[in-house]
């Protein structure tokens, strides 16, 4: 028995690990956010990873995804529902999807490597959770981690990734 705990044990990290997390997943609500994306594997089998797709969920202002040195950056942007006002211009869509793609074999995140995938924006003025979908594609497979946990199923095998975003701190009042 003592044999097996130590190998269980090491699976069931390896499990807690297999998947993409934000470095700071609670932030409050109406601040301007940093999401780090944390990818520390690739795909079953080692397989490592070329390309990152990050589906950005409704209710962030002004996302900007940070360049990443050798891999390319693309977006899509979506008609919002609401349009809204800011620095007096009308802002009718937001940005959608970001997606970095590996220029080439020499800039793949190997499987054995970690590394992060950042982005910015500021978040809804109401607490509440955010669940961004990432795939995850890599040189042979992909995980698509989109699965939105819900309490009467078991948790997901691939799920997406969760901001919550908290209520917004309570200013302290004006010393004289």
């Amino acid at each position: 028995m003592k044999a097996i705990t130590p190998l269980l044990l090491c699976t069931l990290a390896g499990l807690a690990q297999a998947h993409i997390t934000l470095d700071q997943p609670e932030a409050p609500a109406g601040t301007s956010y940093r999401a780090v994306f944390k990818v520390g594997h690739g795909c079953e089998g080692g397989a490592a990873t070329k390309e990152i797709v990050v589906t950005l969920p409704e209710g962030l202002r002004g996302a900007k995804p940070m360049p990443h040195a050798g891999w390319t950056l693309t977006t899509k942007r979506r008609a919002l529902k609401t349009p809204y006002e800011s620095h007096g211009k009308p802002v009718t869509d937001e940005l959608a999807e970001v997606r970095w793609t590996a220029n080439g074999e020499a800039n793949y995140l190997d499987d054995a490597w970690y590394d992060e995938f950042v982005l910015r924006a500021s978040l809804p003025a109401e607490p509440g959770e955010l669940w961004f979908k990432v795939r995850q594609v890599c040189t042979q497979g992909e995980w698509n981690w989109a699965d939105i946990p819900a309490a009467d199923k078991p948790a997901p095998r691939a799920p997406a990734v969760k901001l919550t975003v908290k209520p917004a701190a309570a200013t302290a009042g004006h010393m004289h």
